[in-house]
């Protein structure tokens, strides 16, 4: 039987969402084991002064199996 964990991080871009999502998951692998999956649970913007895009953002929900 395996018992998995859901653990929630926040990965930033200034390229794109899908930058941000590659960047959270790959800083995630960095640390964690036995990674298996992850859903995005928010995408937010960051605008400057004249209305830009300076950055992107989501929120990820990132599950690992638990080792033994």
């Amino acid at each position: 039987m395996s018992v998995a964990k859901v653990t929630e991080i926040i990965a930033s871009s200034t390229k794109s969402f899908d930058d941000a999502i590659l960047t959270g998951v790959a800083r995630a692998h960095k640390t964690l084991t036995n990674l298996k999956s992850a859903w995005v649970q928010n995408q937010q913007i960051k605008l400057n002064n004249e209305g830009q895009i300076t950055e992107y953002r989501v929120q990820l929900k990132v599950t690992f199996l638990i080792e033994d």
